[in-house]
């Protein structure tokens, strides 16, 4: 049987394990340029998947990430051995971001992607006031907390699963919208809203009662105004291992209590 070819290119996360591994790699199976690649490679943990993830967001490259990091919920066992037949038995799954564009105290409009989720979080000791719009109707006149966060599936079960909110299949078209330490409504505990929902996010007293917004790692201080929906037009395919797909993951994780 032929053996499957693939191009590779390794990128390595900033620690001596993930160099060393790259090193190793690119020995066994070569290495090209992100760019003339057919198959990048992170490795690293969860964090360097998602950098790694947004650097090739929409180049229509395959992503199969192996995990020299410490948590790796996104990345696939480490092995040398067997590489190509791996990439070329590996489950794609398609994912798609959400759109922030956010307004800050400067009336300044800025706009990021996110992989796993947009949160919105106080930036002071003053907890935070926050009116909640879904598709232009007001659901929440005001909520005050710590923050709020609009989740994806592929994040439901990062930052949003230690709020507290619903683990998402992949394959679902929802998402998930969380608050971070609700005090009024307390037992206010989300929603699952429909993946065409745009949500809109507006700050009560703004300069009394400051917050950050936040997609996946980009942040952007005292914003006024938040709109968050999914990307209609951006995707990112990342590969899984057929023994450890996400599926399996998300029943796994479910089931850890």
């Amino acid at each position: 049987m032929t053996q499957p070819q693939f191009s590779f290119a390794f990128l390595a996360a900033d620690t001596g394990d993930a160099r060393e591994a790259a090193g190793r790699l690119s020995a066994l199976y070569g290495h090209e340029r992100p760019e003339n690649a057919e198959i990048i490679v992170p490795l690293g943990g969860d964090g360097f998947m998602l950098q790694t993830l947004h650097e090739t967001m929409g180049s229509g490259k395959k992503i199969y990430g192996m995990n020299r990091g410490t948590v790796g919920f996104l990345m696939n066992e480490y092995r040398e051995e067997g590489l190509r037949e791996r990439v070329d038995a590996a489950i794609a799954e398609t994912l798609r971001p959400l759109e922030m564009r956010a307004r800050d105290a400067d009336g300044q409009v800025l706009k990021a992607l996110a992989i796993n989720e947009v949160s919105l979080l106080r930036q002071s000791y003053q907890a935070a006031k926050i009116r909640i719009a879904i598709d232009g109707k007001v659901r929440l006149e005001e909520l005050i907390c710590d923050g709020v966060l609009v989740a994806t599936p592929a994040g439901s079960t990062a930052y949003n699963l230690s709020a507290h909110g619903p683990i998402l299949p992949l394959h679902a078209p929802l998402l998930a919208l969380t608050p971070v330490s609700p005090f009024r409504p307390r037992r206010w505990r989300g929603a699952l809203l429909p993946n065409q929902s745009t949500v809109d996010l507006t700050i009560l007293e703004p300069e009394k009662r400051p917050v950050n917004a936040v997609a996946d790692h980009t942040e952007i201080k005292s914003v006024t105004e938040v709109r968050v929906r999914e990307s209609h037009d951006m995707t990112a395919t990342v590969l899984f291992d057929a023994s450890h797909s996400w599926d399996e993951r998300i029943l796994t994780e479910q089931f850890r209590y």
